[in-house]
C-alpha cells in the first residue's frame, strides 16, 4: 500500500498532532468514503444519460426486478427503495409525467393502488440497467477477479455485521 494517497497524508498529520489516538480506522473509512464519492459520480453519469435521478432509477429497477406485471403497491415500493412514502410520491409524480410508470387502483381493494412500469418505462430501465452494468464492470475492471471476489466477501461480511 502506498502512503502517498490523501487519506494516508491525513493519517500521518493526525498521528503527529494526536499520537494518543489510533487513526488506523480512517484508513478504511476515509478511503471507502472517497471511493464511494468517486463511484457515485461515475454511476450518476449513466442515470443522467437516461434523464433519471438516482431515486428514479431505483424505482424503475425495483419494479422491473419484480417480473411481470412489473408492479408494486407504493408502500412496498418504499420498502424496496428504503425511502419514505413521501419521497416515493415525488419520484412517482415525475416518472408518471414522463410516461414511465402508471398508477392504478387495486381491483381487489378500492382503497389501495399499484404502481407499474409502462412499456416505455420497461424499455428505459432495460437500456439504463444494461449500461449501468457495463459501467460498473468498467469501474471494477482495475481489480483482478480474485481481488473483486475477496473485496465482495469482506464488504458483505462487514455489512452483515453492521446491519
Amino acid at each position: 500500500m502506498t502512503s502517498s494517497d490523501h487519506v494516508a497524508r491525513l493519517q500521518e498529520q493526525w498521528r503527529h498532532e494526536r499520537p494518543d489516538l489510533d487513526v488506523s480506522p480512517m484508513g478504511v473509512i476515509g478511503r471507502l468514503h472517497r471511493l464511494g464519492d468517486r463511484l457515485r459520480t461515475e454511476v450518476l453519469k449513466t442515470y443522467d444519460h437516461y434523464d433519471l435521478s438516482e431515486g428514479e432509477f431505483d424505482v424503475l429497477a425495483s419494479l422491473r426486478r419484480q417480473g411481470p406485471p412489473y408492479e408494486l403497491a407504493p408502500g412496498e415500493l418504499a420498502r424496496h427503495t428504503m425511502v419514505t412514502t413521501g419521497a416515493i410520491t415525488k419520484r412517482l409524480d415525475r416518472l408518471e409525467s414522463s410516461g414511465l410508470v402508471i398508477r392504478r387502483e387495486n381491483a381487489a381493494d378500492g382503497r389501495g393502488r399499484f404502481v407499474g412500469l409502462t412499456e416505455a418505462g420497461q424499455r428505459v430501465i432495460d437500456a439504463a440497467f444494461t449500461e449501468h452494468m457495463r459501467n460498473e464492470a468498467r469501474l471494477v475492471a482495475a481489480l483482478s477477479p480474485a481481488k473483486r471476489a475477496q473485496l465482495e466477501r469482506l464488504l458483505a461480511d462487514w455489512l452483515q455485521q453492521l446491519e
